[in-house]
């Protein structure tokens, strides 16, 4: 756990990072020592199209806040359009996708309670853009609550 008093600060360019093809990830705040696993604040940042497979998590909320671009976040049935400044929260137990519009763009990630980033990390061994490849994700999901739908 961090030490009280003691502060966590990530500077531009820094934190762990990862290359998932489409996008990449850089973790701002995660781990046993940083959060406790209470929570994993994360940057994504990638090309226009699909970011990942439908998906659920049984057991963590997922929220988005949109940096740069514009995207089309599918939670549940319903379609939102979110561009920066935008927020959206996806309740656990939720399916949901994100696409992003021409472009792309960049958005942080907040997932409560944290420790999906290790699934992240995982993926970014695999060839490029395994995270959209159902298969792959099939595979490796399960372990970190994130079940294709």
């Amino acid at each position: 756990m961090l030490l009280s008093g003691h502060a966590h600060s990530v500077a531009p360019g820094e934190g762990q990072t990862v290359d998932l093809g489409i996008i990449q990830m850089r973790v701002l705040a995660a781990g046993e020592v940083t959060t406790s696993r209470a929570f994993t604040l994360a940057e994504f940042t990638g090309g226009e199209g699909p970011w990942t497979v439908p998906h659920i998590h049984h057991a963590m909320e997922e929220s988005f806040y949109v940096l740069d671009g514009q995207y089309t976040f599918t939670v549940g049935e319903e379609k939102i359009p979110a561009g920066p400044g935008s927020y959206v929260l996806v309740p656990r137990g939720t399916r949901h996708t994100i696409a992003a519009g021409a472009g792309g763009g960049r958005l942080l990630t907040l997932m409560v309670p944290g420790g999906l980033e290790e699934m992240f990390l995982e993926l970014g061994t695999l060839p490029p853009d395994s995270i959209t490849d159902p298969a792959v994700r099939a595979a490796i999901s399960a372990r970190y609550d994130s079940s294709p739908a």
